[in-house]
């Protein structure tokens, strides 16, 4: 599979470098569902990150616009 040019993954990897640990996931999960099949492995191979991440997303998704943790976001690489 491999649905965008070259010039648009780019785009989306820095995007995605750029988002929070909680909107990367959701972001990786919008992606994959957009693809279908075989998209949450080509996503997370894209991102370079666990396909749990990319299932983690799906379920965040899933209980939108409900967030707990609105205002609250972990800088990159915890603490």
């Amino acid at each position: 599979m491999n649905p965008y040019p070259v010039s648009v993954k780019r785009h989306m990897k820095l995007l995605y470098d750029s988002l929070s640990e909680k909107d990367r996931r959701r972001y990786a999960a919008v992606e994959a569902e957009k693809l279908g099949h075989g998209g949450v492995q080509y996503v997370a191979e894209l991102f370079g990150c666990d396909a749990e991440t990319v299932h983690h997303g799906h379920q965040d998704m899933e209980q939108l616009p409900v967030d707990e943790a609105a205002g609250r976001v972990r800088k990159k690489g915890g603490a």
